[in-house]
């Protein structure tokens, strides 16, 4: 039955991507040096037990065969979440910052996936190192920590094909390399620019060095992990949430159309159907929640231009999966939240580093309705789905409207059981929704003025798993889970 399946390479794989997060651990100690805290003995602690972890891995891995399939693909990438979520929950957990075992590896989880739900009720008075490491979880998350890692790889002679393959998202790959070390490393070098760039911008927009960094971490993860508890309301001020807005809806394009962008093959943009949609749907929800903020009285073009700018902001915080917050929708009109819960299941851009569904699949799915109606009107007309184009495989979208539907399903179902673990149902299903999209805030009491600290147990855990599956795309975890997947 396991005959085929090369244990070995996974392990040896696992061990160096271990290796890995020592090294991002040392960096959170130099953190914690330069601002002299003594946090930096349980960043040791936890990078010395993450390189001894992953030495082990690579000498209990060591002659393995070098063929790797999707099926390791998988397992190599649901394990290198899990196990980097509780090496990362030590400097947390060891340092009583977060006392639980169970908040710690909730807080890690949401961090590497993005997610960017919270139980911290006073972010402001924790050590600038355990603050960085918060945001860095988020940064090695946000493009894959497999996508990072797979520049590296080959340093340790594997193959990345498959590991890709089981990380990246949406049903199109667009190929920038024939080598997909290649590619992680334009990609990686992409995000390298856009963090610098903002960080940069939001310094001389007013944010200390500090400040800037960590938030151009999460928002170019699209995690929305800030270092204050108001989150970007913090800071009163027009510029710095505009350049949010900016790189928040930067993040949400799919990376590869930089890369063309780069290359001046400026077609690849003008074709590029997802793109447009993404940014009509921004547009459109943009409008229909500004509308929404008046109601008869008389508003001078200042407080017009803030509600303007925080309807744009939380749009495309909510639908880029970022979760930042410069207003509590929460005491907005009812009708926003039906908007802004569509916004979470719809996500951004394939390839892009924000969670959801994809605006890919949605367009998908449009397109598919529309024709079949045409097909109802014209039975004899042979009529396919195209993208950018290119007729769609039948296949494709097959897929895509399994994957729906799945999602779907994934809701209804941990609604259900958050509902049966005491949950309300406005917080059960908007919970359901925010942490399978990795968004972070939703509705009631996990809304953007709260958090997640006041759930069960259960439920932190639950949802921390939901959390990994929405992050690696559903099927990625879940085939794991199948009887099928483990047979020859």
């Amino acid at each position: 039955m396991f005959r085929d399946f090369n244990h070995k390479l996974i392990i040896r794989i696992l061990g160096s991507l271990l290796i890995f997060e020592a090294v991002f651990l040392l960096i959170s100690l130099a953190v914690a040096l330069f601002y002299s805290e003594h946090e930096w003995k349980y960043f040791a602690i936890s990078s010395i037990v993450a390189f001894a972890s992953g030495a082990l891995l690579m000498i209990a891995g060591r002659n393995a065969r070098p063929n790797i399939g999707k099926r390791e693909g998988s397992v190599i990438v649901t394990n290198t979440w899990l196990l980097f979520s509780l090496v990362g929950l030590l400097p947390f957990w060891l340092s009583g910052h977060i006392p639980s075992f169970t908040d710690a590896f909730f807080e890690t989880m949401s961090g590497f996936t993005t997610t960017g739900a919270s139980i911290l009720n006073d972010i402001e008075s924790l050590p600038y190192s355990i603050l960085f490491w918060r945001s860095f979880t988020q940064w090695i998350g946000g493009l894959g920590i497999i996508v990072i890692s797979m520049a590296l790889l080959p340093v340790f002679g594997f193959s990345s094909v498959q590991v890709f393959s089981a990380e990246a998202t949406g049903p199109t790959k667009d190929k920038i390399h024939p080598k997909m070390n290649e590619t992680a490393k334009r990609l990686l070098g992409i995000y390298l620019i856009f963090t610098f760039a903002e960080a940069v911008l939001l310094k001389f927009a007013g944010m200390n060095w500090f400040d800037a960094v960590n938030h151009a971490f999460t928002t170019m993860a699209t995690g929305g992990f800030s270092t204050k508890q108001a989150s970007i309301g913090h800071w009163d001020s027009q510029l710095i949430q505009y350049i949010i807005i900016l790189f928040m809806a930067l993040a949400g394009i799919n990376f590869s159309l930089y890369y063309f962008i780069f290359k001046a093959r400026f077609d690849k943009i003008r074709k590029n159907e997802e793109l447009r949609f993404y940014i009509s749907i921004i547009l459109v929800f943009t409008i229909l929640i500004f509308i929404t903020q008046f109601s008869g009285e008389v508003f001078s073009w200042q407080s017009i231009e803030q509600k303007f700018r925080d309807s744009l902001f939380t749009v495309i915080s909510i639908m880029t999966t970022t979760g930042y917050a410069t207003a509590d929708y929460a005491l907005w009109k009812p009708v926003t939240w039906i908007i802004l819960l569509i916004a979470m299941v719809m996500g951004a851009s394939a390839g892009s580093t924000a969670g959801g569904i994809k605006t890919i699949r949605i367009l998908i799915i449009v397109k598919y309705c529309y024709y079949e109606f045409k097909r109802i009107v014209h039975p004899s007309a042979i009529i396919p789905v195209r993208y950018n184009g290119h007729l769609m495989k039948e296949d494709v979208t097959t897929r895509v409207l399994a994957f729906v539907l799945l999602y779907f399903m994934i809701i209804a179902t941990g609604s259900i059981i958050l509902g049966f673990s005491g949950m309300h149902f406005q917080e059960a299903i908007s919970a359901m929704i925010t942490s399978l999209s990795d968004v972070g805030p939703g509705l009631g009491e996990i809304g953007p003025s709260k958090n997640f600290y006041y759930l069960s147990d259960f439920s932190k855990w639950f949802l921390s798993i939901m959390m990994l599956i929405g992050r690696l795309e559903l099927f990625t975890v879940l085939l794991i889970l199948t009887p099928a997947f483990w047979k020859r």
